[in-house]
């Protein structure tokens, strides 16, 4: 088996561990993609409305006749054409990332991965996949960390730096030059190793963030314990 055939091994397996723990980087997009379309019929059905009213008012005091239909049905029409054109969904950009809230990151990574799907070989996007669902289980662990801490600046480095920086130096190659070996080193492969090791830095941190609140949870549990067990060798419950 070789490198590449090794490591999609990996990423595919990676993903069975995970797939009851979140969805695919995918299927979390399309979930974003519709629920934005929901928010386009709500919007068009809103402005349809308004438009319909502002109408009726304007009737009341000066008949609208035929002409006046046919401009409420114009201005319903270039309300409905403006929303639908307008994107559903904010883009994401790789420099953008660098000044991203750190609670709102992992989402903004996974927004901009998503992104770049259709430039990356399908080992990379296993892979994409994969770090996906680490970013799902990462977020909750980012919204109680202190943004100047050593593991939040750590988190921040990687998400917005390391991960982008490596996707965007594989895409600036040319896409022959790819698959080509240079210096003993093939461009594609890089990316796969580089992306392998990244999938796995995320979970080290997520483990590593759990892990301070499992001992905390620890101490909390351990301290209840002495303290309603010495209360009620007192015969005082509760003190």
């Amino acid at each position: 088996m070789g490198r590449s055939d090794q490591v999609l091994a990996d990423a595919e397996a990676i993903l069975r561990r995970h797939s009851e723990r979140g969805t695919s980087l995918s299927s979390r997009a399309r979930a974003r993609r519709n629920a934005g379309m929901l928010r386009k019929l709500g919007r068009i059905a809103a402005a349809a409305f308004a438009i319909l009213v502002a109408a009726v008012v304007t009737g009341w005091f000066l008949p609208l006749g035929p002409n006046g239909v046919m401009i409420v049905l114009g201005a319903i029409i270039a309300a409905t054409l403006l929303i639908a054109v307008l994107p559903s969904e904010r883009t994401v950009k790789a420099a953008a990332l660098a000044e991203t809230d750190l609670k709102a990151l992992p989402l903004q990574t996974e927004i901009w991965l998503e992104s770049q799907r259709k430039a990356l070989p399908p080992p990379a996007v296993k892979l994409i996949d994969s770090i996906g669902v680490r970013l799902e289980t990462l977020a909750p662990q980012l919204n109680r960390l202190n943004p100047q801490e050593p593991a939040a600046v750590e988190v921040r480095k990687l998400l917005s730096n390391h991960l982008p920086e490596l996707v965007t130096g594989y895409q600036s190659i040319p896409e022959p030059l790819r698959r080509e070996e240079r210096n003993g080193r093939v461009p594609e492969q890089q990316l796969i190793d580089g992306l392998s090791v990244i999938d796995g830095e995320i979970d080290r941190m997520t483990e590593q963030l759990a892990s301070g609140d499992l001992d905390k949870l620890a101490t909390q549990n351990r301290f209840l314990e002495l303290k309603y067990q010495e209360a009620k060798a007192l015969g005082e419950p509760g003190r």
